[in-house]
C-alpha cells in the first residue's frame, strides 16, 4: 500500500517564490529607506525635494504591501495543501 505521509511536501511553485521574494525585496527596502531618511534628516538635508518624498512614500506603504503579499502566500499554500490532501 502506497500513501502519502502527512510529512510529503509539496513542490513549490515559481509564484510562491515571486511573492516570497517581492516581499522580503519590499521590506528590505524599506529599511533601507528609513535608515537614508535618518541619515538625511541627521545631515540637514532638505525634506521637501527631490527624491525624499518619493523615499518617505517608500516607507509607508511598502511594509503594509509586504505583509498583503505575505498574506497571499500563506493562503495560497493553505489552499494547494487542503486540495492536495483532498485529493489524496
Amino acid at each position: 500500500m502506497s500513501t502519502r505521509t502527512p510529512g510529503e511536501d509539496l513542490p513549490i511553485r515559481r509564484i510562491d517564490r515571486i511573492l516570497a521574494f517581492m516581499s522580503f525585496g519590499l521590506l528590505l527596502l524599506s529599511i533601507v529607506s528609513f535608515v537614508a531618511i535618518m541619515i538625511g534628516s541627521a545631515t540637514g538635508g532638505d525634506m521637501q525635494e527631490g527624491i525624499w518624498p518619493t523615499v518617505g512614500a517608500i516607507v509607508w506603504f511598502a511594509p503594509p504591501l509586504a505583509f498583503i503579499l505575505l498574506i497571499t502566500l500563506v493562503i495560497m499554500s493553505f489552499v494547494r495543501r487542503a486540495r492536495a490532501n483532498k485529493a489524496s
